[in-house]
C-alpha cells in the first residue's frame, strides 16, 4: 500500500463501483429479519382456523389458498435470505407434500431465538453447533414418540387424510375425499423387501369445472382431456385391447430436403395411391392384432383416421408422454415405437374405453382395468378456484398417506409432538455444559411456536393454552394437544388428529439446516447489477419494508 507525505493511506477498492456490502451484525440482522418476515407472512395460515391469502399475479390471475408453498411460490420473493426460506417449503413439499407452513414458521422462529442469543454476544458458530445437536436429538425424540401404521388400517389412514384437509377449502367434503385418497394410494402401493413403495406420480389428478365437489370420483384407470380423432369412431369400446404407439401414424417426411418431380397425371395418381396403400397397411398391421383402441403420442394422418374409423377402432392422438406411461401402468400395455415390432404381448386391456361429455368437452375414460398400477382422480367443482383448492387439499392428503406408509410411522398433531419435543429437549439441555446449552434451550422454545400459532389463529390466549399444555405433558399425557374449536386441551390421538412422522422430522431438520446456514453468514455483497436498483439504506432489493 502506498502512503502520502502526511502518512494517510489511500483507500483500495476491490469491489466494482456501485456494489453494496453489509458485514457482521448488520448482515446477520438483515438476513434474520428477512426470514422472519417470510415466516410471519404464512404463519396466519397454520392450522384448522388458519386464514387464506389472495394472490394476484402480473397477469391478473387470482389464487386463493392457505397452502404455504403455493403462497411462497406465487409471491416471487427476491430477497436472497428469504429465498432460502422458500427453499425449505419446496423441500418439504417434494419430500412429504404437506407441512410446508410448519417448516417455514419453525425456521423463522429458530432465527428469532438466535437473534436474542446474538445480542448476548454468543458467537454464531456456538449457536449453530447447539442447533445441530438439538436437531439430531429431536429426530431421536420424534422417532420414539411415533406409532406404527399399515395400509390395512383404514380408520387410521382416514384420520390422517382428514387431518391434512382440515382447514382447507375442501373441508366440507373431507369424508368423501379421504376415502378417495386412501383407495388411490392403496392401488399404487407396492410391498418390496418389507417396505411400502408409493409413487404418487401414478395418481393422476384431472380437473374439470362443473357440477360440485361431491361429484369428484376415483377412476381405476386413466382419464384424459382428449376426444377420439374421428366422429365415425365408436364412442364406447368394451373389452378393450389397447395399443400404445409413440411414433406418428403418418407418411414420414425425408430427413433431407427432397423434391419429387411428377410429369404425368397417371404417375401423380400412382403416387397418391402408394401413399394411401402405406397408410392402409399401417392400419392393417394394427387391426390384425385385434386392437380396438389406439393411443398415439404423435399425430395421426387424416386418411389413417378414416381407415381406423372404418375398422371401428377408437383412436386418440397427441397423448402426453406422462399419460402414455400412466396408461401403460393401468392397462399393462407396452409402449411401442415401431409398428413392425407390435405383437399381441404388447397390448393392454381395459373393461371399457369411452368418450364422455364432461361439461361441454369430451374426455376419454379408460376404466375397468384388472389390476391398475395407475389411477385417476377426476376433481369437480363450481369454479376454477374451488377446484384448485380441492386439488391442493387432495395433494396434501395423498402426500400424508404416502409418507405415513413409507415410514409406517405416525404421530398425533394439534401441537402435541412439539410440546413433548420442547419438554424433552429442555431436559436434554440441562445435561450439556458450555454455551451450546443455551442454543439447545432456544431450539426447544422455538418448537413451541407451532401450538402458540395454532392458539393465536383460533383467537385463543396463547399463554393460557401453552401453560395448560405444558401441565398436561408434565403429567405424562404425551398426546395432549389443543382443540382449536373449543379452546380446551384434548387427547389428539383419541380425537383423530394424526399426521405422518415424516412431516415433523423433515420440518425440524430442514428448518434447523437453513437457520444454521443463515446464522453463519456475516458478509453480504450485492453485485453492481442488483445495487443499481438502489434500495433504501440497509435494505435489500425485493425485501418488504420492516
Amino acid at each position: 500500500m502506498s502512503s502520502n507525505p502526511h502518512g494517510n493511506y489511500q483507500p483500495i477498492f476491490i469491489l466494482p463501483e456501485g456494489s453494496q456490502r453489509n458485514t457482521g451484525k448488520d448482515a446477520q440482522r438483515m438476513n434474520i429479519n428477512a426470514a422472519k418476515i417470510v415466516a410471519e407472512t404464512v404463519r396466519t395460515t397454520l392450522g384448522p382456523k388458519g386464514m387464506d391469502k389472495m394472490l394476484v399475479d402480473s397477469l391478473g390471475e387470482v389464487t386463493v389458498t392457505n397452502d404455504g408453498v403455493t403462497i411462497l411460490k406465487e409471491m416471487n420473493i427476491e430477497h436472497p435470505s428469504a429465498k432460502m426460506i422458500v427453499e425449505v417449503a419446496k423441500t418439504q413439499e417434494d419430500e412429504v407434500g404437506d407441512g410446508t407452513t410448519t417448516a417455514v414458521v419453525l425456521a423463522g422462529e429458530l432465527l428469532k431465538r438466535a437473534e436474542s442469543l446474538l445480542e448476548q454476544d454468543i458467537h454464531p458458530t456456538v449457536i449453530a453447533k447447539g442447533y445441530r445437536i438439538a436437531a439430531e436429538k429431536a429426530q431421536v425424540i420424534l422417532n420414539s414418540l411415533a406409532q406404527p401404521v399399515s395400509p390395512k388400517d383404514t380408520p387410521l389412514l382416514g384420520k390422517i387424510a382428514s387431518t391434512a384437509m382440515t382447514g382447507k377449502g375442501a373441508e366440507n367434503t373431507k369424508g368423501l375425499l379421504s376415502d378417495i385418497a386412501i383407495k388411490a394410494v392403496r392401488q399404487v402401493t407396492r410391498l418390496v423387501d418389507g417396505k411400502y413403495l408409493v409413487d404418487l406420480d401414478d395418481v393422476k389428478l384431472e380437473k374439470k369445472v362443473g357440477s360440485s365437489v361431491e361429484e369428484t370420483e376415483l377412476i381405476p384407470g386413466v382419464v384424459m382431456d382428449k376426444e377420439r380423432v374421428h366422429a365415425s369412431m365408436p364412442t364406447e369400446v368394451k373389452a378393450a385391447r389397447i395399443a400404445l404407439i409413440d411414433s406418428a401414424l403418418e407418411i414420414r417426411n425425408t430427413e433431407v430436403d427432397a423434391k419429387i418431380s411428377i410429369t404425368d397425371p397417371e404417375k401423380m395418381q400412382a403416387f397418391l395411391d402408394m401413399e394411401e396403400g402405406m397408410l392402409r397397411k399401417m392400419v392393417e398391421v394394427i387391426a390384425e392384432k385385434e386392437v380396438n383402441v389406439v393411443f398415439c403420442q404423435k399425430g395421426v394422418d387424416d386418411l389413417a383416421q378414416h381407415f381406423f374409423a372404418k375398422r371401428g377402432i377408437y383412436v386418440v392422438r397427441r397423448v402426453k408422454k406422462s399419460d402414455m406411461e400412466k396408461l401403460a401402468k393401468a392397462t399393462g400395455a407396452t409402449i411401442v415405437s415401431d409398428l413392425k415390432d407390435l405383437s399381441s404381448k404388447d397390448l393392454g386391456a381395459a373393461g371399457v374405453v369411452e368418450e364422455v361429455r364432461v361439461g361441454d368437452e369430451g374426455m376419454t375414460y379408460v376404466r375397468g382395468c384388472k389390476n391398475p398400477r395407475s389411477v385417476t382422480i377426476l376433481i369437480r367443482g363450481g369454479t376454477e378456484h374451488v377446484i384448485d383448492e380441492v386439488k391442493r387439499a387432495l395433494d396434501d392428503a395423498l402426500g400424508d398417506i404416502a409418507a405415513s406408509l413409507r415410514l409406517q410411522k405416525v404421530v398425533a398433531g394439534a401441537g402435541a409432538p412439539e410440546i413433548e419435543l420442547a419438554r424433552d429437549l429442555r431436559h436434554f439441555a440441562e445435561g450439556l455444559s458450555g454455551r451450546e446449552q443455551l442454543a439447545v434451550k432456544a431450539f426447544a422454545e422455538a418448537m413451541e411456536i407451532i401450538p402458540r400459532t395454532l392458539a393465536e389463529n383460533a383467537g385463543l390466549d396463547p399463554i393460557d393454552v401453552l401453560t395448560e399444555l405444558k401441565a398436561a405433558h408434565d403429567k405424562g399425557r404425551k398426546w395432549a394437544g389443543i382443540n382449536v374449536f373449543t379452546g380446551k386441551v384434548m387427547d389428539a390421538w383419541k380425537e383423530g388428529v394424526i399426521e405422518p412422522l415424516k412431516i415433523k422430522t423433515q420440518a425440524v431438520s430442514s428448518a434447523a439446516e437453513v437457520a444454521v446456514m443463515i446464522l453463519r453468514i456475516d458478509d453480504v455483497i450485492l453485485s453492481e447489477d442488483q445495487s443499481k436498483q438502489q434500495p433504501p439504506q440497509g435494505q435489500y432489493p425485493g425485501m418488504p419494508e420492516m
